[in-house]
């Protein structure tokens, strides 16, 4: 029987990156996934034939350190230098446009509506600065602080106090604002302040006045993608194409990758793990075993309760994580024309979000279990970047879409033809033709999600990403640091800081930990 140093448990990208980081210090890795192939919510699949999407679509927070380190361009990642535009629709005026690395320049608005979205747009990044080291090392342990945390968190002390008196006092009267208040202070214009809402509550379930709901912005704009804060690009291949990379980076280095083997059990004894048992009752034994998968998932069912005390599993249960965005993959005859676009800005991501008011609208019904009857979406067309995810001549549509909450009241097998009845009806208003175009449409829902990629609730940051659950406090207050109260176990996932999205964060802090604790 072979041996190994250390089991992953899910090969998406987060547990890809981690297995590369322990293989190259000398470790024998083996990852185990459930699915035909790595890559999780952010591998690029076909959904029709010859038409191939990514549940994940857009590129904006991949960790330099995670591409340094992997060397992840020797492994056939192809990152554009060209960032995507963000384009503001409207049904009663022309679109609104954010061109370069989140709105370096903006066309469409006022000269007065520009000049103060510059200086916002300078606040914004100079305050998701202050919190950017924070998401990128691991949370600090306040039971336990060590001498590099208190440093850390000391740095940031300093950073903050370099804003000058005025620029912190706004900092942390902002800091747990919701976003519709302080866009409502800066900006007049609604299709700007519809977008930046929109980005704010995207994935959440919050609506634009809902408290702390500028944390979500913050978050976003502490991505980088090629030293440019907020920036967002398509990989060549589609977002699987970042997984693909990494699991490139990760054979190089040794790890050996077992696809369709679903965990069922970490087996623990005397409060420490010494392996997993998978779905076909074979045991595979190993003194560290890290989990990629949710929280809930690996405490509640892969461990168990029994194996941990009752304040910890109170805690898991607790976790927030019902998804309540859709996606939408569309099979198009030809790529569609959006009302007021620039045929070049269609490679861009198009939001329909009119309003921050149209966007707390949009919400209400899902705090309800409804879902929304005028949703708002983020658009993409990823085959006019890349032209092999579709046949000649023909488009794909991707889509995120939000309100779906994950518990529809009247569920989702009656729910669904309505919600994509009222979905392409909103598309047919601002590119007019559309539907006559369409061969194939799939509409995921949270539900379907959870189904398809193990994610429970459907929610891709593995657990609300709100002030409560963040930093210290993710996945549950006093394990934020990657330990579990299991030992020998640890967590690697979006559920751990910093949260979802595709950077490969989780993943690497993780790993480091492992290797500072030389376990």
């Amino acid at each position: 029987m072979t041996s190994f140093d250390a089991i992953v448990i899910g090969g998406g990208h987060n547990g890809l990156v981690c297995a590369a980081m322990l293989a190259k210090s000398g470790r024998k890795v083996l990852v185990l996934e459930a699915a035909n192939e790595v890559g999780g919510a952010a591998r690029t699949e076909e959904f029709y034939p010859a038409f191939r999407a990514s549940n994940a679509h857009i590129l904006n927070r991949l960790h330099p350190d995670v591409v340094k380190t992997l060397e992840l361009e020797k492994h056939g990642l192809e990152l554009s230098s060209e960032h995507m535009p963000s384009i503001a629709l409207s049904a009663k005026d022309a679109p609104l446009t954010l061109y370069g690395a989140y709105g370096e320049s903006l066309a469409g608005a006022s000269v007065a509506e520009q000049v103060a979205w510059k200086e916002f747009r300078a606040q914004l990044l100079r305050y998701a600065g202050i919190l950017k080291p924070m998401l990128s090392r691991r949370p600090p342990d306040l039971g336990g602080i060590s001498l590099a945390e208190t440093s850390a968190l000391g740095l940031t002390a300093l950073s903050l106090k370099r804003l000058g008196k005025e620029d912190m006092r706004d900092f942390l009267r902002m800091l747990l604002m919701n976003v519709a208040d302080v866009l409502d202070e800066q900006l007049q214009d609604d299709r700007l302040k519809g977008l930046l809402a929109f980005d704010a509550v995207l994935g959440s379930h919050l609506g634009p006045r809902s408290p702390t709901s500028l944390l979500g912005l913050y978050y976003r704009l502490t991505g980088e993608i090629g030293g440019a804060p907020g920036a967002q690009v398509v990989p060549r291949g589609g977002m699987g194409q970042i997984a693909a990379a990494i699991a490139a980076a990760a054979a190089k280095a040794g790890v050996i990758v077992r696809t369709e083997a679903v965990v069922n059990k970490i087996r623990i004894e005397n409060g420490r793990a010494k392996g997993v048992v998978l779905e076909n009752a074979e045991e595979i034994s190993c003194g560290l075993i890290v989990s990629a998968i949710d929280p809930s998932s690996t405490f509640l069912h892969l461990v168990g309760p029994r194996e941990i005390d009752t304040g910890f599993v109170r805690k898991v249960k607790n976790i927030r994580n019902q998804g309540d965005a859709a996606k939408l993959h569309l099979a198009l005859d030809c790529p569609p024309e959006f009302l007021g676009v620039r045929a070049e800005d269609h490679r861009g991501r198009l939001v329909i979000a009119p309003s921050a008011d149209h966007v707390e609208r949009a919400f209400n019904p899902a705090k309800y279990g409804e879902f929304s009857t005028e949703p708002v979406m983020e658009i993409t067309l990823p085959s006019l970047s890349d032209p092999s995810l579709a046949p000649d001549g023909t488009c794909v549509l991707s889509a995120i879409v939000q309100y779906a909450p994950y518990k529809l009241k009247e569920g989702w097998e009656t729910g669904k033809p309505k919600f994509l009845k009222i979905i392409m009806g909103l598309l047919e208003l601002y590119a007019p033709g559309i539907g006559a175009t369409v061969r194939h449409a799939e509409l995921l829902t949270p539900a379907d999600i959870e189904a398809r990629y193990r994610m429970p609730g459907g929610h891709w940051h593995h657990g609300e990403l709100q002030a409560d659950q963040m930093l210290m406090s993710r996945p549950v207050s006093g394990w934020s640091g990657y330990d579990t109260p299991i030992e020998g176990l640890f967590l690697c996932g979006a559920g751990s800081h910093p949260g979802g999205g595709v950077s490969g964060a989780p993943g690497l802090n993780a790993a480091r930990r492992i290797l500072a604790a030389r376990i």
